[in-house]
C-alpha cells in the first residue's frame, strides 16, 4: 500500500511511502483488539476505593439493648451494618485491576487496529515537523490544513518536546511516539497522522 506524503500546508508532494502489508493489511482479530483495549482501560483504574467494615468503625461496643423482651430483633453493637453509621457489608477494598496479556496478542491487536484504519483511508503521512519552540497554533494549523475528521493521532519517530507541548492543549489531537502506540489510542483517533520518519518504525510493529 502506497501513500503520498503531505507537507505542512496540506499539499501532496511528489514523495510516496510504502506501508507494510504485515502491519496495515492483515486479517483483523476483533477479540485480540477487545482484550488489549480492556487491559489498557483496566490499567488506568486506580483501584483505591475503600469502605470500612464493622471491625474498623470507631465507637462503643456496649450492647444497645437487652437481648429479649423488646419485641424487636436482637442487637449487639451500633457498628452493625443494619444501623446508620455502621460498617458496610462486602464493601470495596483496594485492588489491582491490571492483568497480563502475551506480547504476540498485543502485537496482533495493534496491527489489526492499524489495518482497520488503513481500510477506512484514515491514515495520512506528513513530512517531519520541526518547531523552534512550542506553539499550539502552529500544530493546529498543520492539522487543519490536512482536513482531518475527528481526533488526530500524530505519530512521531522520537520524542520531540516542542511538538508534544504544542499538541498538549489541543482537544482533537494527541502526539505519540511510534514505539508507544497502543491499540486504544489507534482506535480512539479519527485519523492517524504518521510523520515521514515514523513510517519505517511503524512498518516494523509486526516484528516487535
Amino acid at each position: 500500500m502506497e501513500l503520498a506524503v503531505y507537507n505542512s500546508q496540506g499539499v501532496a508532494t511528489s514523495k510516496k511511502v510504502k506501508l507494510n502489508d504485515s502491519v496495515f493489511g492483515v486479517e483483523p482479530n476483533d477479540h485480540a483488539i477487545y482484550l488489549d483495549v480492556k487491559q489498557y482501560l483496566a490499567n488506568q483504574r486506580q483501584g483505591t476505593s475503600k469502605s470500612k467494615e464493622r471491625n474498623e468503625i470507631s465507637g462503643s461496643t456496649k450492647k444497645i439493648k437487652k437481648q429479649k423482651g423488646t419485641g424487636g430483633a436482637r442487637a449487639g453493637s451500633l457498628k452493625s451494618p443494619v444501623f446508620v453509621g455502621g460498617g458496610r457489608v462486602f464493601g470495596p477494598k483496594p485492588r489491582d485491576y491490571s492483568f497480563k496479556l502475551n506480547k504476540k496478542l498485543k502485537r496482533l491487536a495493534r496491527v489489526s487496529a492499524l489495518t482497520y484504519k488503513a481500510k477506512d483511508n484514515k491514515i495520512v503521512v506528513l513530512e517531519d515537523l520541526k518547531f523552534d519552540a512550542p506553539k499550539t497554533s502552529s500544530l493546529s494549523s498543520v492539522l487543519k490544513a490536512l482536513n482531518l475528521n475527528g481526533k488526530a493521532l500524530l505519530v512521531t519517530a522520537d520524542y520531540d518536546k516542542n511538538i508534544v507541548l504544542s499538541g498538549r492543549n489541543l482537544v482533537n489531537a494527541k502526539v505519540s511516539k511510534a514505539a508507544d502506540l497502543s491499540t486504544y489510542e489507534i482506535l480512539n483517533a479519527g485519523s492517524i497522522v504518521l510523520s515521514e520518519s515514523a513510517v519505517e518504525l511503524v512498518n516494523k510493529l509486526s516484528e516487535n
